[in-house]
């Protein structure tokens, strides 16, 4: 037979040694033999045992010679080194798709062939047969490590342990070889079944058995088999088929997230816009040659050949609704503390769901709490929050969405679901999915050290959960880019279904890619193009393929438009980019109010700025007070002794607006404020207590008035989406509890609402008189 090629880091040095070989074959028993040969003959004095490794469910039968073994001799035994050893077998190299496919058929998967190929490998190629060892331990230190961290009895439980340690020693000189993204945990159940504290745990749980606490770990269990990981490409860009098949990445971000992931167990937090979402990460990991992630998922998501497939991807099935189920949740954060100890990566969407309104949402602490109690029980030194932004140029559930907001039920999942899912992305060309990797926050930076105060003050806990989610979310917000489609979409909503040429379009996008430029703003490859009036075309020409946006030729040039009807999908675009000109349009907004106001005009300027955050504060993510304050004078800086100009007021204020560019609050805010007048107006008579689903069907009745009265501007704000969040603005603002003035206070907050309105009318007047001069200035210069 031919000689495989031997592990150099698999030389036997000690005196006297056991081999525990895993020889699943014929073919895999000669070559270790051989192997074990030229061992001996290297080390003619050293003592080598040999026995087969007892897979990890075997029968009491089976485990009889390792007993023996490890009990030989009354001292000499429990110096000996045992040594795991295996035949590992090397894939091809650049398989096909299909040939990765085919690696789930029986006898096909590459990593595990079956004798027939194991010989026809050694005939061909036999370099891909090579005799690994796993890393060496001493009888004595196994023995040890067996009675301080589980329950083990007797000297059967104890060479149950010395498998499983052989067996996961194997494992790790695998995806040494392999490389880190087929890192995956191994024997997850028995592992924790055994532990002294899971057990210790356990005991607390009245009525908590050990038989139930298996059967959920069986049901949260995944792992990742070699052959799945070679499957994540295929997956992940079927289910994308419609986008470009090469992902956009930051390389230098890429580079500090390696560095970052050597050194400690991250949670990955990724914005979630898509189902794509789930497939986009895991992608993204192997793409960059980066360790596995295991995503969370609701166990909703586990039907059919799905549920075992994802599996076996990496997916954790987890329950919706776990109430008072107190040994679910214990077997949840035992789990969840044992893949973060064994240092292996966690994932879920920080917003919990998805976002239907295109923004993000905001951060959820159920599993971050489990997390953090894991860090603060001291089973790692610290835990990385690596967010991760995800966006794409479309999306073709924006439909979806739309009919969400008008008051739609979600489609529940399935295997007919998940095969019209598939289908839909191959319908069109949906552009690029845009990945982002901001510098990860430190758990420790924010908890403090392991088993310190906050493992016991629950109240300071949660606090410093709130603030350490915010710090990811806002990250993901600041690396996230630009895309043309949220620009054009934002522009084209302001237009209110007036068509635009191109050259209108083009002009006016300048101002807000110029913002973008000087706030050093990320711009994705399709807004940078927005430079040039074919990367203008390109945009609603793409955006024109489908909805929401209508192109109408046959004139002198095409114009483009959003029609009525999807300016709830375009919507969708321009709320993905809202964050980056939040804090200008507030300057705008508090600017037109001061415009109105008598007295101390800085100090209008300054508590109408703190008022629009503070009724924006459901709807967005803000810097805390002190910076946001120093971001509002930055943002007025630009213009030279704005503050004497503020305090003049009248006409002074009018130029401050009219040199502004762009002035864009209309564009991003103005919907939001409709959303909340269309509430406020259904509180003027509404009982206190109103239930949210009353004041939600009584929005979209009065909401759906409006419009037809011309009211509002568009249908936009009739949303149930949005009219979910002024609910907790009303709230808030204690609008909803009885109190003996209620009827006052609604009546003064829908005159504060209309006032803001009023300030909104006065920019966007300012900004189309602008608009009509230059378009005037156009036609005279083209005549």
């Amino acid at each position: 037979m031919t000689k495989p090629v031997a592990d150099t880091s698999a030389v036997l040095t000690a005196e006297d040694t056991l081999v525990l070989a895993w020889m699943d074959s014929p073919v895999e028993m000669q070559l270790i033999m051989e192997w074990l040969g030229h061992q001996r003959a290297r080390n003619p004095e050293a003592r080598f045992d040999v026995l087969k490794l007892p897979p990890r469910n075997a029968p009491p039968a089976a485990l009889t010679a390792l007993v023996e073994q490890l009990q030989e001799g009354p001292e000499g035994s429990q110096d000996r080194s045992i040594v795991p050893v295996q035949v590992f077998w090397q894939p091809p190299p650049d398989r096909s798709r299909l040939a990765k496919v085919a690696g789930l058929l029986p006898g096909r998967d590459p990593y595990h062939p079956n004798q027939r190929l194991q010989r026809r490998i050694l005939r061909s190629d036999p370099r891909r047969a090579r005799v690994l060892a796993g890393e060496s331990a001493k009888v004595s230190e196994l023995r040890q490590q067996w009675r301080d961290n589980t329950v083990g009895e007797n000297n059967r439980d104890f060479a149950r342990f010395v498998t499983r340690r052989a067996i996961l020693a194997l494992a790790r000189a695998e995806y040494r070889i392999l490389g880190p993204q087929y890192k995956s945990p191994r024997l997850v159940k028995p592992e924790m079944l055994a532990s002294a504290r899971f057990r210790a745990g356990l005991a607390k749980i009245p009525g908590a058995t050990v038989e139930e606490a298996g059967k959920m770990l069986d049901e949260l269990a995944t792992g990742w088999s070699q052959v799945s990981v070679d499957l994540i490409s295929v997956l992940g860009r079927l289910i994308s088929r419609g986008f470009d098949p090469e992902f956009d990445y930051d390389e230098y971000e890429v580079a500090a997230m390696r560095a970052a992931l050597e050194s400690h167990p991250a949670v990955l937090l990724f914005s979630h816009r898509s189902y794509i979402d789930g497939a986009v990460v895991p992608v993204a990991m192997q793409d960059n040659r980066l360790p596995p992630v295991h995503m969370f998922g609701g166990i909703n998501l586990s039907f059919g050949v799905m549920g075992p497939l994802m599996r076996r991807s990496g997916m954790i099935f987890i329950r919706r609704n776990i109430g008072d189920n107190a040994l679910y949740k214990y077997v949840l954060k035992e789990y969840v503390g044992y893949v973060v100890e064994k240092r292996f990566n966690l994932s879920w969407s920080i917003e919990g769901t998805r976002s239907r309104t295109g923004k993000m949402l905001p951060p959820k602490l159920g599993l971050m709490s489990y997390v953090a109690d894991a860090y603060l029980d001291g089973r790692s030194d610290d835990i990385l929050l690596q967010g991760v932004s995800i966006c794409f140029d479309q999306l073709h559930e924006i439909a979806e969405y739309a009919a969400y907001a008008r008051g739609a039920e979600k489609t529940p999942e399935g295997v007919s679901w998940l095969y019209n899912f598939i289908k839909a992305q191959g319908e069109r060309n949906y552009g690029k999915i845009y990945v982002r990797f901001p510098e990860a926050v430190s758990m420790r930076a924010y908890l403090g050290a392991p088993n310190g105060p906050l493992a016991n003050d629950q109240a300071a806990k949660r606090l410093a959960l709130q603030k350490m989610s915010f710090e990811v979310a806002w990250r993901i917000l600041q690396a996230t880019p630009m895309t043309a489609t949220g620009l054009v979409s934002a522009l084209l909503l302001t237009a209110r279904g007036t068509a635009l040429t191109q050259d209108q379009l083009h002009h006016t996008l300048q101002d807000a890619l110029d913002y973008l430029e000087r706030k050093q703003t990320p711009m994705s490859t399709s807004a940078l193009r927005l430079r040039s009036r074919e990367g203008v075309r390109a945009a609603v020409d793409a955006l024109s393929n489908g909805h929401p946006v209508t192109r109408v030729d046959g004139g002198r040039e095409p114009v483009w438009y959003i029609a009525p009807q999807d300016e709830l999908a375009a919507a969708f675009y321009r709320n993905s980019v809202i964050h980056a000109f939040l804090e200008t349009s507030i300057v705008e907004l508090a600017l037109a109010h001061v415009r109105h106001s008598d007295g101390d005009r800085m100090a209008a300027f300054w508590d109408q700025a703190m008022r629009l955050r503070d009724l924006l504060k459901f709807d967005f993510y803000f810097a805390d007070s002190a910076a946001f304050r120093a971001n509002i004078a930055e943002e007025m800086a630009w213009h030279q002794d704005w503050e004497s100009q503020v305090a003049a007021g009248g006409d002074d204020i009018d130029a401050i607006l009219y040199e502004k560019r762009p002035l864009i609050s209309d564009a991003m805010l103005r919907v939001f404020f409709e959303a909340y007048e269309i509430v406020a107006d259904v509180l003027r008579d509404a009982p206190a207590d109103i239930s949210p689903k009353e004041l939600t069907e009584s929005a979209l009745g009065i909401g759906r008035q409006y419009v037809a009265q011309g009211r509002v501007r568009s249908s936009e704000p009739v949303s149930t989406l949005l009219f979910a969040t002024a609910r907790q603005v009303v709230e808030d603002q204690n609008l909803i509890a009885p109190a003996p003035d209620l009827g006052e206070r609604r009546i003064a907050f829908r005159r504060e609402l209309r006032d803001i309105l009023r300030d909104f009318d006065y920019v966007e007047t300012i900004a189309r008189n602008r608009f009509i001069a230059r378009e005037f200035k156009s036609r005279q210069a083209g005549s």
